[in-house]
């Protein structure tokens, strides 16, 4: 396949691995296509439907290296739902009257488009999947491949979305600190909030890494320096139900011999109990284009800490959201592997004209691939049946309690 030019394009929210994967596309585009032009469109699909790009000089490819060692994105993000029409219209991505797929199949057209990367999480690669499908539907010559960044890691079926590894190891970073805060004022309750809107998975492995990090600590035993006050005392996630007065129960327990409650909490975790609250007081939830609830507008884990203040008889309480910490953070190591892995492959599908979602395929053995856009989905629930996350739990003593969602 001959390829002129490359676009490169991140959406959604950040996360540990988007200027790391614009900067491995432009190191392996250099290696195998030299000469072709490549382009990055500024804030995400807004950039798309505006036709605003920068593009990539023989400086950059010389430097690219240098962006893995960056959080954010050097080209922008934006959240867009190109089958979305009214918030396009409203907007002002596109005129009344426009289709936001054609507008964006017709400035990829002007642009000399051959081959569109987008990086992100399901939402993006969803919309990328509809501008592929719309693309072929009306004969328009272009290979559009994805790559799965999300720190959720709740893209069906990829094994393991960029940036949530670096994202658990700085979220236990962050909660390092945070956890001290039980020091601070007698009967302390801490709730940690972990971004995860259905997905507890990123929770659970900030937990872990939390807790492989206080394995490694020897504690002096002098007063309240013990081990059980830098634990974590309770973990809630979306996909395990949660029986509130029983676990309060357990905690006022715990809060009258240590003196303190550190529990970690997914920010999707009772998000459907809050929302129906809301709704009984003719409140509507602020939504985005995705129509998914924006939780920073409900705030969970202020509404866990005030369910359990009282029935714990916490004297003070914190929460503390690690979200915007660490998504930003730059690629650590394994996600830095992972990154190049994809980034490699998914340039040379592009130049033979393959398009989908480059990720390990759980339907398929596990195998880095290029998948299928059609089954590309969101949501994808975290296993709480897996022997590490069930072992933790009984190591802090929280009952599992199985949900609907796991079975």
């Amino acid at each position: 396949m001959t390829v002129r030019r490359i676009a490169l394009l991140t959406a959604g929210g950040l996360a540990p691995c988007l200027s790391s994967a614009v900067g491995a596309l432009i190191e392996r585009y250099t290696e195998l296509e030299p000469e072709a032009e490549i382009i990055g469109y500024l804030d995400g699909y807004a950039g798309l439907l505006g036709g605003r790009f920068v593009t990539v000089t023989p400086g950059d490819r010389e430097r690219a290296h240098l962006l893995h060692r960056f959080g954010g994105s050097p080209i922008g993000n934006s959240r867009v739902k190109l089958t979305n029409v009214k918030d396009c219209v409203k907007r002002g991505l596109v005129a009344p009257g426009q289709d936001p797929l054609h507008v964006a199949a017709e400035q990829l057209t002007r642009d000399g488009v051959d081959v569109l990367h987008t990086i992100g999480g399901d939402d993006t690669n969803t919309t990328a999947a509809d501008l592929a499908a719309y693309l072929l539907e009306h004969d328009y010559q272009l290979t559009v491949v994805g790559l799965p960044k999300t720190i959720d890691n709740d893209v069906v079926p990829i094994r393991q979305s960029l940036g949530a590894w670096t994202a658990a190891e700085q979220g236990a970073a962050f909660a390092r600190n945070i956890v001290a805060e039980h020091s601070s004022n007698p009967r302390m309750l801490i709730v940690h909030e972990v971004m995860g809107r259905n997905c507890g998975w990123l929770t659970a492995a900030t937990v872990a890494k939390y807790r492989a990090w206080l394995e490694t600590q020897e504690f002096s035993g002098f007063a309240g320096n013990d081990r059980r006050t830098w634990d974590i005392h309770g973990v809630y996630v979306p996909e395990l139900d949660l029986d509130i007065e029983a676990e309060a129960g357990r905690l006022r327990q715990v809060m009258d011999e240590t003196g303190c409650v550190n529990v970690f909490l997914s920010e999707g975790a009772g998000v459907s109990t809050i929302v129906d609250e809301m709704l009984s007081r003719g409140e509507e939830p602020k939504r985005d284009a995705f129509g998914h609830v924006k939780l920073d507008s409900i705030n969970p884990g202020s509404w866990f800490a005030k369910q359990f203040s009282g029935m714990i008889g916490a004297e003070k309480t914190m929460v503390q959201k690690s979200g915007y910490f660490s998504r930003s953070a730059p690629a650590g190591e394994d996600d830095l592997a992972l990154i190049k892995a994809c980034a490699d492959l998914a340039a040379e599908a592009a130049l033979r004209g393959e398009s989908g979602v480059v990720g390990h395929d759980e339907e398929a053995g596990d195998v880095l691939r290029v998948v299928e856009f059609p089954r590309i989905k969101g949501g994808k629930a975290f296993d709480t049946n897996q022997p590490w996350f069930r072992e933790m739990l009984e190591d802090i003593g929280q009952p599992f309690q199985t949900s609907s969602a796991t079975g």
